[in-house]
């Protein structure tokens, strides 16, 4: 083999593995603060996921929190009045975050959880940092284990950081819906 042919293949694998690298470059790191209500019973020792979903409709779902908890081996999360912080890798999603689906899966001890807020914060290489709040403000308890805020219709959507809170209701939320 020949020298060139040598560096030849060289360069080409280099490019092969710098294409594989580039999958890389669509990840973005994810941080959510996740605050949990101060009433006596708002802790849970139930699963916590969430959904995160962009204008576009793509999302990035985490079914297990915990698994990108940043408080330590020990801690114990969605506990009454904690601000517990996590992280993970994702796809980039185009920002702002402007949806939120955190889901409760109603296991454990105490399958009561009282959400407070979650913010989410994301960057990416060669990407602007973008930060959403979600105000939550539910209990995610038997029968209604899913909270859902959607800022994505609104026309400030592309400002950051984006506020989003639930609708206020007159009347029955069942009616809200029909």
């Amino acid at each position: 083999m020949s020298i060139r042919h040598f560096l030849f293949s060289i360069a080409f694998i280099s490019f092969l593995s710098s294409s594989d690298a580039g999958d890389l470059s669509d990840e973005c790191v994810y941080s959510l603060y996740v605050q949990t209500g101060t009433y006596i019973t708002a802790g849970t020792d139930s699963k916590v996921g969430v959904t995160l979903g962009d204008r576009t409709g793509k999302e990035v779902q985490v079914p297990e929190l915990r698994r990108w908890g940043l408080m330590g081996r020990d801690h114990d999360y969605f506990e009454g009045g904690n601000l517990d912080i996590f992280s993970g890798r994702g796809p980039c999603l185009r920002p702002p975050v402007c949806r939120l689906n955190v889901t409760s899966d109603g296991s454990g001890h105490r399958p009561g959880w009282y959400c407070q807020f979650i913010e989410v914060t994301f960057t990416g290489p060669r990407k602007e940092c973008s930060q959403s709040t979600f105000y939550v403000d539910q209990w995610l308890v038997a029968g209604d284990l899913t909270a859902i805020l959607d800022g994505c219709g609104r026309r400030d959507v592309t400002s950051t950081p984006l506020v989003v809170r639930k609708p206020i209701y007159i009347g029955s939320a069942a009616s809200a819906f029909q």
